[in-house]
């Protein structure tokens, strides 16, 4: 099961985690194509990269994350929302 739920718009997905999940399921991950990140919603929350300190997200924030780069999104304090959009 995914940490967030997920609805597919156009060619890109909108993701919302809930501060109900638990820290176990933010888990470090890779991704099989390149990925754009806006930040539409959320207080509190923070990304990581591979050998990099983590980021706090703010709203409007656009993050791009390389394919097969190791990455994790680190819990906040209200619900996060985010739009996804890959290159092929």
């Amino acid at each position: 099961m995914k940490p967030y739920k997920e609805v597919i718009k156009n060619n890109s997905r909108i993701r919302e985690f809930k501060t109900t999940i638990p820290n176990k399921e933010l888990v470090w991950h890779r991704d099989e194509k390149d990925r754009y990140v806006t930040i539409l919603e959320g207080e509190g929350w923070g990304f990581q990269m591979d050998n990099e300190l983590p980021l706090e997200l703010k709203e409007k924030d656009v993050i791009f994350i390389p394919k097969q780069t190791y990455h994790r999104i680190l819990k906040g304090n209200t619900t996060l929302k985010i739009k996804i959009e890959e290159n092929d």
